[in-house]
């Protein structure tokens, strides 16, 4: 096959793409040097497309939609886990959040590609009433345990109540839906973690002011309990809680909130009591977030990084750019990635998980048109300092 030499210039090879996919994960193109402020390949004949992009991209895998074309035409809200037969995605899909035949929908990274949507869940309550299907959270049970799919029905967010459904094949196939008991909602965004035998579910309410709380259960979703409200809704409004781990055996919560900032709070007897939530060091739009703690001890954020302006209405600002930060404490954060920074919004409500083999993989809502899929390697992530909730600047 006929190879030709193509000299990129860049400054460095983790700013090349092939098809989308970072070079060092393309094998047909080959790398071969550095010349002169270039990268030279080895391209085979056919059709390429080589991109460089500057500035915070250094660890990207693989980014893709996860479908092109859907027989809805929004999407939202993708949640994202793995299973012993590979990644499986989840979001709500329909004409347009809270109309009625919004429902759930399934896709698994088959191979090399994700499956045609299936719709898994619907509003429908009996044979009169439908509503709205919201926010999905998927998470496998360990140990070949089923694989559970929390999501949220009801005419509005206020009025909405929590189901859940189990697969125990992996996500071909779901149960019946089973009701939440009453004023239990399960996770509301973001993923729960195992802490030996409880399943603690990041939840929140928007009754009667934002308030964070958390739902635990012991036995798969059947019974629960919760805590108290961590803020009070009022002087701290916050929701959608993400935990972290620490190597101590403290927790720590991040929050979207009102209040033009990321929200914490840390608990020391494994999620029973909560600190009284402060401000953290990053700014936020009024939009969802997700973190995750990595093997290596890092703690991991995905989020927009944006601080609105303070005459705009409940801190809300635009939902672009979409970034990553890492940081070893959970109180001081390095800027490690743009996904996206197009002025043309929105990319929003990320989930993030680590696989076992030590890979990051992150859904997340691309102008509500599609789902967006990116792999990161978290070994060749760099971060460099945020300070005074300033994104660093790129050398050109």
């Amino acid at each position: 096959m006929p190879r030709a030499e193509v000299h990129i210039p860049s400054a460095d090879s983790s700013e090349i793409f092939i098809d989308g996919n970072g070079l060092g994960y393309t094998k047909e193109v080959r790398w071969l040097k550095r010349d002169k402020g270039a990268d030279v390949l080895e391209v085979p004949s056919g059709q390429w497309t080589i991109e460089r992009r500057k500035g915070f991209k250094r660890g990207i895998v693989r980014e893709e939609f996860i479908f092109e074309r859907a027989s809805f035409p929004e999407s939202h809200a993708a949640t994202i886990v793995e299973t012993p037969k590979g990644l499986i995605a989840a979001w709500f899909g329909g004409t347009k959040e809270g109309t009625k035949d919004v429902c759930i929908w399934t896709s698994r990274l088959a191979g090399a590609k994700w499956t045609k949507p299936e719709m898994v869940a619907d509003g429908r309550l009996n044979d009169l009433v439908r509503h709205a299907c919201y926010n999905p959270v998927l998470f496998q049970m360990p140990d070949n345990g089923p694989l559970l799919l929390f999501y949220k029905i009801g005419p509005n967010v206020a009025g909405w109540t929590g189901w859940m459904k189990r697969s125990f094949d992996h996500g071909q196939t779901w149960s019946e839906r089973e009701a939440l008991p009453e004023g239990f909602l399960g996770p509301i965004k973001n993923k729960p973690v195992l802490i030996g035998n409880r399943l603690l579910c990041p939840s929140s309410t928007e009754k009667s002011g934002w308030k964070v709380h958390i739902e635990t259960t012991t036995d798969m979703g059947r019974t629960w309990t919760k805590t108290n409200a961590i803020n009070d809704g009022k002087l701290v409004s916050a929701i959608q809680p993400s935990i972290l781990l620490h190597a101590d055996g403290r927790l720590q919560v991040l929050c979207r909130s009102r209040d033009r900032v990321i929200r914490e709070s840390w608990s020391t007897d494994g999620g029973l009591t909560w600190s009284a939530m402060q401000a953290a060091s990053l700014p936020n739009n009024n939009s969802g977030t997700d973190a995750v703690t990595l093997t290596d001890g890092r703690h991991l954020l995905v989020y927009n990084h944006v601080k609105p302006a303070p005459e705009l209405t409940n801190g809300k600002g635009p939902r672009t750019p979409l970034n990553v930060a890492v940081s070893k404490d959970g109180k001081q954060w390095d800027a490690a990635l743009v996904l996206e920074d197009s002025p043309v919004s929105q990319y929003s409500y990320p989930s993030v998980i680590q696989s076992k083999d030590g890979l990051i993989h992150i859904v997340y809502t691309w102008r509500r048109e599609k789902i967006k899929y990116v792999c990161i390697d978290p070994k060749e992530l760099e971060g460099k300092p945020i300070i005074e909730e300033a994104w660093p600047q790129v050398r050109r």
